[in-house]
């Protein structure tokens, strides 16, 4: 079998001493094996053994799915009314000293489960290898995450032909994420958020039934999911005219989102971009109202490593994709979000959001 993912992280196995690995997430099994599922419940698998070929347990629904877009082709399946711990049990034979596992995918229950079927004296976590690798994003993965940030754009564009006066959050909501499914998305990447007048100084507002009028703020922070990669944006707008306050606290979050952008590359601290963009909204007066950390990792998840704030000194490395989201949130006035994804690269960061960002009165 070719796969260098599997390779590399067999591996590591070795490395650390573990005779075992059980990935049980459904995204890394799709990472290291290209067979995409969401198995609710049921139980769901990726076994790896020193000196055996992987395993891939699957519910037997998935059976014939697997066998197509696996690159493991040792697949097993479990029924309904089967026990897939006790095909677990089988496969790993003999008690072992060290098996690792996703401790943060995990749950308690299943980890009980889990270890009565292995029966290992000790469990490591393999989830810091799979970060690792994941952290550094491939040419095709780049790919993938474009396409996705593509089709967000075009969702978007399409979204404000339908502002207008006395429209509601919740039914531009509804033809985002309609027209999210038409134009060949698998959907949205976390629930779209469209917030309407002071509604936007809320960071994680919901959309309800408040109506548009004119002077309000608009702030549409929406994603896809497309082809197993996410994409995540935020734009704000003014419909009709914009406050003079308003239209400050927009000036500033923009001059701070291209200072974060600015400050991006290779061998800085995360903490480093996070505070080249909070100085700008800290010197512009509006420090308190900017109350949530600079960015987080995209990829197959909409929220990964790394976290960009003030207190991370982890450093960014080439290959890396993250968001640069500044805001300021005044209660009885509004706020201002504008988000972008960039990909760390040899010299600085290339953004992949290319929706304009200037200010825009509807």
């Amino acid at each position: 079998m070719n796969n260098n993912k599997l390779d590399n992280l067999h591996a590591q196995m070795v490395e650390h001493g573990w005779q075992g690995i059980l990935i049980t997430d459904p995204k890394h099994v799709y990472y290291l094996t290209g067979f995409a599922s969401e198995p609710h419940e049921r139980f769901l698998g990726l076994l790896l053994l020193q000196g055996e070929e992987p395993a891939l347990i699957v519910p037997a629904l998935d059976e014939e799915a697997a066998r197509q877009a696996s690159s493991v082709s040792r697949i097993l399946s479990h029924t309904d009314t089967s026990d897939p711990y006790v095909l677990l049990q089988q496969l790993t034979g003999t008690a072992m000293e060290t098996f690792a596992i996703e401790k943060e995918h995990v749950s308690v229950s299943r980890f009980e489960l889990m270890r009565q079927a292995i029966g290992a004296k000790q469990y490591a976590d393999v989830g810091p290898i799979l970060r690792d690798m994941r952290v550094r994003k491939s040419p095709e993965e780049i790919q993938r995450l474009k396409h996705a940030i593509q089709l967000v754009e075009d969702v978007l564009r399409h979204g404000l032909t339908h502002v207008k006066e006395g429209v509601t959050e919740v039914e531009l909501v509804a033809e985002l994420e309609y027209h999210m499914k038409k134009i060949g998305a698998d959907g949205p990447s976390f629930d779209t958020m469209v917030l309407f007048g002071t509604n936007t100084g809320l960071p994680h507002g919901v959309p309800g039934t408040c109506k548009l009028q004119h002077g309000d703020l608009l702030m549409f922070d929406l994603g896809v999911y497309a082809n197993g990669y996410a994409s995540d944006i935020t734009r704000t707008f003014a419909f009709g005219h914009i406050a003079p306050e308003a239209e400050a606290v927009y000036n500033a979050v923009l001059q701070a989102n291209l200072a974060g952008i600015q400050a991006a590359r290779p061998g800085v601290t995360c903490a480093s971009v996070d505070q080249a963009a909070r100085s700008v909204i800290e010197n512009a007066g509006y420090g308190s109202a900017f109350n949530h950390r600079l960015g987080h990792g995209l990829g197959m998840g909409i929220h990964e490593y790394p976290s960009v704030h003030g207190a991370n000194t982890d450093l960014l490395l080439e290959g890396m994709v993250f968001t640069v989201e500044p805001g300021i949130y005044i209660p009885q006035l509004g706020g201002v979000r504008i988000e972008d994804d960039v990909y760390v690269t040899a010299s600085g960061v290339e953004v992949l959001t290319s929706f304009p960002k200037e200010l825009t009165i509807l």
